[in-house]
């Protein structure tokens, strides 16, 4: 129980006069304390653990908790060179490339030691010459690791031989790979295994099996799975790296070289890849960054047949669904015995379920396996069945084939899609995706295209395909045709006749083997979105009762369902989540609050269900499913739905089909309630009885299983509880996998507990293929018919709405929040996500885990089944009443009394505003000046320690409530204690944007931060450059004219930010944004909606705002996830070369949020080159985001800090990084907690918008903060109430805080508690508290964290950096900027800088490895010059093929013209200038066909000019707010979030143009009569080009293209002008409609027709005219 603010204030005021610190008397400080009674010094141990606990930080899948990787791919095939064995050539290339991509991976904790590099090829019959004979040709070989023991590798070779021998493989011998271990860096050595190759002939049974080989391989496939099987069966299986058996491949036509070794290693090592005699028509290679520094050997890639660059986003899912299928109708093992006789294999690969008997085969597919690994298993199991490896991998990795115009005339694509889709479950996620199954070679892309992939063809039909363009090095004269794979795209070349496939042609060959859309047409039943019935279930206070039962309260309905049957959007909210975690609180809560919806950072991107929704579907189906392996017409027996949210009538067509004409679907119902006589107890039985029942139904050809908790009439309600519907479908759906019958049927919900997005997605996470949310419907009839709601339409508060619509906008508003949720973790498909158990349970223990959330990770224990049965009887209203009402809980907004508790309040922040001396009436609006001291009033030690005193006796809320300090030693006086000023050097502010906040309460709080030394940060949106300079204009009133709106200034303030941050959204960032920073923050996720970009609301976008942000005032800002140039691990790698480049004195830091698997990927930031790495919890607060994602994505920041803490010192990293950490914190002992934890720094976010006055008023979202701390209207900024010294008394209290408990710890130098977790134990007595259950422990978790008390050397930089404290040294860019320091230090170009005037021409060579090119240069100039004030021309050229982010922040007076071609990112950030990228003169293609620039170029551009002679990849001009570009035809997302400038594209585009566009204008050539079908028309129109202006600047733009490169297009096109200009379409925003280029022709305006010409009146020409010969020249050179 808390007490009142009055009660606490006068506990201190009676003995104010004799005041002893709280903190003191508690703790024993006071002097003449009795030593004795405090005296415990203890030796150092780990966090403790419980007896029978065992350490359980890195327990889950290993691809999530130890290990993620991404990395460079590509293949090089040349069927016609070299006979039949091929050229050595070719392997040579091969290796170039793989050393030409180094930069795409890493090293390993040595430096050295690489991720991992391989190679596969043809099997180099020359090199094997030996093991070869006239009547054994190509004997089956093995690429072997075998252990480094001499005696194991006997042991293990002679089980290879016997197993052999038993399947009829007459065994030729082994050879001992020759290698140079000298080669290897220190981890790779110590964990090398022993390389050897084994050769095998083929059994004499499959003599007639030569010609096609397929029996052969399917008897080497197996006979390896049986291999691994007895090598375990005899304990030939040790824990050692260096002792692993391991098949890199096992094939009579592949082979497979790899390593942990980098790119230009891997050759030295292995000698066979010197030697001339090994010769290939083709290779893969692929060159690997991995999380871990300690990778293992097998986990190099290639796979057997895969080279993946990406991540599996639908790992566990995917997974789990194997093992459901391998689960089903287990054959008898006799049939497994014969694995020779063709026939027999045949039947072996295309059986589902003889793929799991453990004693035969080793399991196909594993969690403990890397998402690669069991990827390559499936597709390879694929292969070896009927499928060929383009039609595995088009299963495998669908496109988003619906609405694809691209597709429109194929239908035959389009049907195997729908075929396959019903069958498998897509593996989703960002891939290139590089294959061979000796038969053929290929690549193909993920449905997003979120990786790069580029080909050349020459005139001798090499085909060279590749991550990046130019790691072979190609004469351009020689090639024929140059390509890049968008979206879903494949390519294939057939190694036996050397053809080459595009995309459409190979998939439409796979799609015409079978009638997949005759079988679709007859078998599949189709539930389209059905109207919805108007008939009550209940009366009102029947409805009531059961909403109350089911755990709705009054805000779910005032907030949720008004939002969402209102308006079909998710409800909006503001300020993080500070009521306490489910299992903590004293409220009953449903089940699915104690789950965490986990999301994509990092080493995967999210993507975008508001811009990007074309590629995503919620389409599900239910039914029996066929086998994967095996394709018969019996696979298109199912029924689909359009929509996993059912209503009535919906369930009314499904119960249709089970009449035999319609289907013979058979059904059941099983209702989840039980008697409520049976007590908490009788849940157990409960679920044990539907279990049974669906075992019973599902054997007896139930294919459509119900899952009922409705009850018939108020009678059943009184009667009865129910299981909550997560516990039944999960116990359901793993006791159906248990018992093989889960691929036999679908699992329909239907449930009264759904209603909020999250509860939908947990559902179908674990297991359910739709909901029928029949309680949430009724509610929206309810809250429609209701008086209020009526009224409130009448009043026009509420749009208009029947009851069909509302009932409509509901689900709307579900389906879009399942997207949102699905898109977080990168998925775009329900199906896949359906079974994935994407979440992490916390509070939730064992018990109920493995009875119905089996594999999900839950760390800290928590209740039992008895404690959720209680939890939901405590829910239950006491009648049902006509006048009843809902409890509201207060579980979003703060009811006082009887709703739950929130940690910030308005009571708190009273409390808080008395103790630092701030009074919220005094503002420029009352009576400020004539104040003493601006109003500032003295700070109270007494009312800090009532302030603190509230917190600490306040409800159980978060994790570390549960936390005690037990020291090792005595304490200390205080006066022994490191300063205030020292301790608050490490508090930094939270990542709050001027827009979210008014400029008064940013720029308070920068100036109160960078008062006390600490680290104050920009957010997002960036800055006015008017902060950069230090104050030197303050009067004695503590005034400024630079500042009029602040008081409370003194001389040699700075309002600069600390940290600027570049976030997902580019707004604000520039050259000298960046250059002025001390550091760059790269913001990867937020607490309140990781996985999601940010968010201001139209009204908040004032001109200021929309002018930092180079935008439109009053149109909404979205900013798009994180994935346009951070879509893995090495592009997150890019991003901070990008900004060490223009900045090298500003350390970089990469804000991640607390999930489960943090730790690996703060291993991954490390090795990327982070300086710092920011831990935010998922409690942070938000300016605006949706209410689900505040509530239900991320976890507590004791988890991530510590986790992350822990991997980084595990593998070697922690030296290399800083760590902060930020969300929710407010005290000293949050942040003595948080240092213990591992935290070096510590960010405050809402506690210091408090401290500035802020009263917790939770309108951020509406702009109508009370004390215009969140809002920028004019009239509520004047009633700020802050100065800086406020935020700076709060800061004094927490450090001086920090100091007391410092000195009673005995320790006087902060840094003496990093890491030191051996300082807290779990509080017995907090423990207690708990009300809900008793199984709640920390020490499992906590206990994980490494002992660090004696090595404390990860606190200070590397040795090799010097050594000496992080926080002065930052990693710089190593080769890869070699360019541009070249470009740098050129006199010329010195000389031209420091002059300021004039033309300067320099010329460089560049390769695919000189990275971020011009970034340096741009460095230097804005440090010198701002943005805008180079007077001279720097014209720089540059040959051959550049790096990612050439240009990157190129500004006024750069021009770059790149003669070759370019990577991602081309323009990155350009804000001025000039770039011109053009192929050479003697190029072998065609350029306006041929790409010539990668994917996201001109990202985030603010101005400048940009031609490309070719085409460009996907999401060009992304965010673009005032370049004008021009290039020959775009890949998808054309001109997506762009809010400026000009694009034209001569060429096709692909699909979803101008998606989130609202500013700009672009302009279409649309040559095949179909830019229509690909325009995103939700907030864009297209028209002709139609007025004068329009023509005149599209004309004019397309001159200085042609005399800019050249172009052959733009040349044909000028020629025929009046014939071409009718086949462009301009496309624009609803802000431009008025404009003189959309709309009619407005006198006396001008039209810009260039963003850099040198003198600005020449970009404009006047309406009507053209440009005179003296402009033309002036305007484009």
């Amino acid at each position: 129980m808390r007490l009142s603010s009055a009660a606490l204030i006068a506990v201190v005021a009676s003995s104010a006069s004799s005041y002893i610190s709280s903190f003191q008397l508690q703790h024993g400080l006071t002097q003449g304390r009795n030593s004795a009674a405090v005296e415990r010094v203890t030796s150092l141990q780990a966090f403790k653990l419980k007896e029978g606990e065992t350490k359980n930080m890195f327990e889950g899948p290993t691809p999530l908790v130890k290990e993620r990787d991404a990395c460079g791919v590509g293949f090089i095939a040349n069927t016609k060179s070299g006979e039949e064995f091929g050229t050595h050539k070719v392997l040579q290339q091969g290796l170039t490339a793989l050393d030409c991509m180094e930069h795409r991976g890493a090293c390993g904790g040595d430096g050295i030691s690489g991720d991992g590099a391989g190679i596969m090829t043809q099997i180099p019959w020359k090199l094997f010459s030996e093991y070869r004979s006239e009547n054994c040709p190509k004997p089956g070989v093995g690429m072997v690791f075998l252990p480094q023991q001499e005696d194991r590798r006997n042991a293990v070779k002679e089980v290879i031989e016997r197993v052999c021998a038993a399947n009829e493989l007459e065994f030729l011998g082994w050879r001992e790979v020759p290698v140079d271990p000298s080669a290897l860096g220190p981890q790779a050595r110590d964990a090398v295994p022993s390389m050897w190759q084994m050769f095998v002939k083929a059994p004499k049974r499959l003599d007639d099996d030569e010609e096609t080989r397929d029996g052969f391989e399917r008897t080497l496939y197996l006979v390896r799975r049986r291999i691994l099987v007895e090598l375990e069966k005899a304990g030939l299986k040790w824990e050692d790296a260096n002792s692993e058996t391991y098949f890199a491949s096992f094939s009579s036509s592949t082979i497979v070289y790899k390593g942990m070794v980098q790119g230009c290693v891997l050759p030295q090592f292995y000698k066979d890849l010197q030697n001339e005699e090994y010769t290939t028509k083709f290779v893969i290679y692929h060159r690997r960054f991995s999380t871990n520094t300690n990778p293992k050997w097998p986990l190099a890639q290639p796979m057997r047949v895969v080279g993946h660059n990406g991540e599996i986003n639908t790992l566990v899912g995917n997974v789990n669904w194997v093992k459901a299928r391998e689960k089903s109708k287990t054959l008898p093992e006799s049939e497994l015995n014969d694995l020779v006789d063709a026939e027999n294999t045949d039947n072996i690969v295309m059986m589902c379920n003889t793929q799991d008997v453990p004693n035969v085969l080793e399991p196909l597919v594993d969690l403990g396996r890397s998402d690669s690994a069991n990827l390559d298993a499936v597709f390879e199991l694929m292969t070896k069945s009927r499928h060929r490896a383009p039609c595995a991998l088009m299963s495998l990795v669908p496109t988003a084939y619906e609405n694809e115009p691209a597709l429109s005339n194929n239908p035959e694509i389009v049907d195997f899609y729908k075929f396959h889709g019903g069958l498998l479950e897509a593996w989703d996620g960002p891939a290139l995706l590089v294959y061979s199954d000796g038969k053929s070679i290929g690549a193909s892309l993920d449905r997003n295209g979120l990786r790069p992939a580029r080909y050349s063809i020459t005139s001798d039909g090499t085909v060279y395909m590749m991550s990046e363009t130019g790691v072979v090095d190609l004469d351009e004269s020689d090639i024929v045709q140059k390509g890049r794979l968008g979206p879903g795209q494949m390519i294939n070349v057939d190694l036996a006749t050397g053809e080459f496939k595009d995309n459409i042609a190979i998939k439409s060959e796979i799609a015409s083997r079978h009638p997949y859309g005759e079988w679709v047409k007859q078998g599949r039943k189709d539930v389209t979105r059905m109207s919805f019935a108007d008939d009550r279930l209940y009366d009102d206070a029947t409805t009531t009762f059961a909403q109350g039962t089911f755990g709705w309260g009054l805000e779910d309905i005032g907030m949720q369902i008004q939002d969402m049957a209102g308006s079909a959007k998710e409800t909006t909210y503001s300020m993080g989540d500070d009521a306490p975690i489910a299992v903590l609180s004293e409220r009953p809560h449903t089940t699915y609050n104690y789950f965490k919806q986990r999301f994509a950072q990092v080493t995967n991107p999210p993507i975008d269900p508001l811009r990007e929704g074309v590629v995503m579907s919620v389409a599900m189906t239910l039914g029996k499913k066929e086998s994967i392996y095996k394709v018969s017409e019996k696979g298109a027996r199912l029924i689909h739905l359009e929509s996993p949210v059912l209503n009535s009538n919906e369930m009314d067509r499904i119960a249709s089909f089970a009449e035999p004409e319609h289907g013979g679907f058979q059904q059941s119902t099983i209702s989840t309630r039980y008697d409520l006589a049976d007590g908490p107890d009788g849940i157990k039985a409960a679920i044990d009885a539907i279990c049974d029942k669906a075992v019973e139904d599902v054997r007896n050809g139930v294919e459509v299983l119900i899952l009922s908790d409705k009850s018939a009439d108020q009678a059943e309600l009184d009667g009865t509880t129910y299981i909550p519907p997560m516990v039944a479908v999960g116990a359901v759906h793993h006791r159906l996998i248990d018992e093989g019958l889960r691929m036999d049927t679908g699992l329909v919900i239907e449930t009264g507990s759904a209603w909020s997005t999250h509860h939908f997605a947990c559902l179908v996470g674990y297991g359910a293929n739709a909901v029928h949310p029949y309680l949430a419907l009724e509610t929206v009839k309810q809250w429609h018919g209701s008086k209020r709601t009526q009224s409130m339409m009448e009043a026009g508060k509420l749009d208009k709405t029947t009851l069909d619509e509302a009932q409509q906008n509901y689900r709307k508003a579900v389906e879009n929040g399942l997207l949102k949720i699905l898109s977080k973790m990168g998925i775009s498909l329900l199906s896949s996500y359906q079974g994935a158990q994407i979440f992490e349970a916390m509070g939730l223990g064992e018990e109920v885990i493995n009875t119905s959330f089996k594999g999900t990770t839950s760390r800290i224990g928590g209740v039992d089944l008895r404690d959720i049965a209680q939890e939901t009887a405590m829910m239950r209203p006491e009648t049902a009443d006509e006048k009843a009402k809902l409890i509201n809980y207060g579980y979003y907004k703060p009811v006082p009394k009887q709703g739950e508790y929130h940690a910030n309040s308005s009571d708190l922040a009273k409390l808080l505003h008395d103790a630092i001396g701030l009074d919220k009436t005094v503002s420029a609006a009352t009576n400020r000046d004539e104040a003493e001291n601006d109003g500032v009033k003295p700070k109270s030690v007494a009312n800090y320690e009532i302030f603190k005193k509230s917190l600490e006796s306040a409800p159980l809320a978060n994790i570390r409530d549960l936390l005690d300090f037990e020291s090792d030693r005595e304490s200390i006086s205080i006066d022994e204690v490191e300063s205030a000023a020292e301790i608050m050097k490490r508090f930094c502010t939270g990542a709050m944007s001027l827009g979210a906040l008014s400029r008064e309460a940013h720029e308070t709080l920068a100036i109160a931060v960078n008062r006390v030394g600490g680290k104050s940060n920009s957010g997002e949106g960036g800055e006015d450059t008017v902060r950069i300079k230090d104050l030197s204009d303050v009067d004695e009133k503590g005034r400024s004219p630079t500042y009029p709106h602040l008081a409370g200034l003194k001389n040699g303030d700075s309002a600069n930010s600390y940290i600027h941050q570049v976030a997902s959204g580019r707004f604000g960032v520039t050259p000298e944004f960046l250059t002025t920073a001390k550091q760059l923050e790269i913001k990867m996720a937020q607490g309140a909606k990781p996985g999601e970009g940010g968010q201001l609301p139209g009204p908040k976008v004032s001109e200021y705002i929309a002018g930092l942000r180079a935008s439109k005032q009053g149109v909404t800002l979205i900013s798009p996830p994180p994935h346009h140039d951070i879509y893995s691990i090495e592009d997150l790698a890019q991003l901070i070369h990008d900004l060490h480049a223009i900045n090298e004195s500003a350390g970089v830091s990469v804000k991640l949020v607390s999930s489960i698997g943090i730790g690996t990927v703060a291993c991954g930031v490390a090795k990327a080159q982070a300086d710092v790495i920011q831990i935010s919890g998922g409690d942070g607060g938000t300016g605006a985001s949706p209410l689900s994602s505040i509530k239900h994505a991320g976890m507590p920041w004791e988890m991530g800090l510590s986790e992350a803490h822990s991997a980084l010192l595990n593998n070697g990293l922690r030296d290399r990084v800083t760590l902060r950490v930020d969300g929710g914190i407010r005290t000293g002992r949050d942040i003595a907690i948080a240092a213990m934890m591992g935290a070096e720094e510590f960010g405050f976010g809402t506690i210091a918008m408090i401290a500035e006055g802020c009263v917790m008023a939770r309108v951020c979202h509406l702009n109508t903060c009370p004390v215009g701390v969140t809002s920028q209207k004019e009239e509520l900024r004047k009633k700020f109430p802050g100065t800086p010294e406020h935020v700076v008394n709060f800061f004094m209290f927490v450090a001086e805080e920090i100091r007391e408990l410092m000195a009673h710890l005995g320790y006087s130098k902060f840094e003496d508690l990093i890491g030191r977790a051996d300082l807290l134990t779990e509080s017995e007595d907090q423990l207690a508290r708990i009300a809900k259950t008793k199984g709640v422990s920390l020490s499992g978790f906590f206990g994980s964290i490494p002992d660090s008390k004696d090595d404390r050397a990860f606190l200070r930089a590397t040795p090799a950096e010097g050594g000496g404290l992080k926080d002065d040294v930052v990693h710089v860019n190593g080769g890869s900027s070699d360019l541009d320091r070249e470009i740098c230090n050129n006199e010329d170009v010195k000389a031209a800088i420091e002059n300021n005037s004039g033309d300067t021409a320099v010329s460089f060579n560049i390769k695919n490895t000189d990275r971020s090119t011009g970034a340096m240069l741009a460095g230097d100039i804005s440090r010198k010059y701002g943005n805008k004030g180079l007077d001279g021309n720097l014209n720089i050229n540059i040959f051959g093929s550049a790096g990612q982010s050439f240009g990157a922040f190129t500004l006024p007076g750069m021009k770059l013209r790149l003669t070759g071609e370019a990577n991602d990112y081309v323009g990155k950030g350009m804000h001025g200038g000039e770039i011109v990228v053009l192929p050479e003169a003697d190029a072998g293609f065609v350029a306006a066909d041929s790409s010539i620039v990668g994917n996201a170029c001109l990202y985030g551009a603010t101005g400048g000019d940009f031609h490309a002679n070719g085409r460009a990849g996907e999401r060009f001009c992304v965010r673009n707010s005032g370049a004008y570009a021009v290039c020959e035809g775009t890949g998808d997302h054309c001109c997506e979030y762009m809010t400026g400038g000009v694009v034209v594209a001569l060429g096709t585009v692909g699909r979803n143009v101008g998606a989130g566009m609202t500013g700009g204008i672009g302009y279409f050539y649309d040559e095949d009569g179909r830019f229509n079908e690909r325009v995103n028309g939700e907030i864009v129109k297209f028209q002709r080009v139609g007025t004068a202006a329009g023509e005149l600047q599209l004309r004019n733009v397309i001159e200085r293209h042609f005399e800019k490169t050249g172009s052959e297009k733009a040349e044909a096109i000028l020629d025929n002008w009046d014939e071409e200009k009718a086949k462009f379409w301009q496309v624009y925003p609803p802000s431009e409609a008025q404009s003189a280029v959309v709309s009619d022709t407005i006198v006396g305006e001008t039209v810009k027709v260039s963003a850099t010409a040198p003198s600005e009146e020449l970009c404009y020409l006047p309406v009507g005219a053209g440009l005179s010969p003296d402009q033309t020249t002036r305007c484009a050179d």
